[in-house]
């Protein structure tokens, strides 16, 4: 794997508005990651756990991983403010979100791509216009893709999730994997395939990766078969293209991972693209 944005190949974006305009007082937000967009006057974020941000010009704040944090409006004006939820649906979420920094601050100007690019992204999330959902995948990648970019020019990935998109035996294992998640795969193949004891590959890839093979073959498998649901797939057909023999074996995998059978999942989703 050449660059860690080979693993955005199948990415999808759930976003949603949660604030919009003037902000007088404070705000609490939890849950899934936060972009919050600052238009005007000044404003604290407060994370658990972590150090106070000063927001006084226009400016982004993104932080891509759920944490508790609340936003105060210290200007003499009401701060205007936008912010949405933010959910990267990648195959390896673990492997993705780890490489970013916990937040990533970046001032907003015309010039700026990021800029444009998020002004876009938002106006889409507010309005319900034709292609929305597409839209915003599309954007949502891009945005993705451009943070990318400027945590590695300004040296805020992490280096742990580097060494693994780096490594040249991990790399080649996860490539492989990634080329066809719906093969067999088991610790003897993987580990062969590195060159490696079993158990030196189980262990240099949960350092590396931050989860198990077999945990991360199965999120790839996961969101595989989450893009074949809303292609409106049947169970039995996505479950086979995925690497299960039938569909009860896919169900058993989404009730264990997700609390939810797929058809139950697909509802979930479809309810939430009526009300968004």
């Amino acid at each position: 794997m050449k660059d860690i944005s080979e693993l955005l190949t199948q990415h999808s974006f759930d976003s949603s508005i949660n604030h919009v305009g003037p902000l007088a007082g404070i705000k609490h937000f939890s849950g899934a990651g936060q972009l919050h967009l600052l238009e005007k006057g000044a404003v604290k974020v407060y994370r658990q756990g972590g150090n106070e941000v000063l927001l006084d010009k226009p400016s982004l704040l993104f932080m891509p991983k759920p944490v508790k944090h609340h936003i105060e409006s210290i200007s003499d004006e009401p701060a205007q403010l936008i912010s949405a939820s933010i959910k990267f649906h990648v195959p390896t979420p673990t492997l993705v979100l780890n490489a970013l920094p916990d937040e990533l601050y970046l001032e907003l100007s015309h010039d700026n791509a990021i800029s444009w690019t998020i002004k876009w992204l938002l106006d889409e999330i507010r309005e319900h216009r034709f292609g929305k959902s597409t839209m915003i995948d599309r954007l949502g990648e891009m945005f993705m893709l451009q943070v990318l970019r400027y945590a590695t020019e300004h040296g805020q990935l992490h280096q742990g999730t580097l060494l693994a998109i780096n490594h040249p035996q991990l790399s080649k294992i996860i490539d492989a994997i990634h080329a066809d998640p719906a093969r067999n795969w088991t610790l003897e193949s993987l580990a062969q395939l590195g060159a490696m004891s079993r158990s030196k590959f189980a262990e240099s890839f949960k350092d590396a990766v931050g989860q198990t093979a077999n945990d991360y073959i199965t999120s790839l498998r996961l969101a595989m078969a989450q893009k074949l649901l809303k292609a409106e797939k049947s169970v039995n057909y996505v479950a086979y293209e995925v690497g299960y023999e039938h569909g009860s074996a896919l169900a058993r995998v989404f009730r264990k991972k997700l609390g939810v059978s797929p058809m139950q999942w697909l509802q979930q989703e479809n309810n939430q693209s009526l009300v968004a």
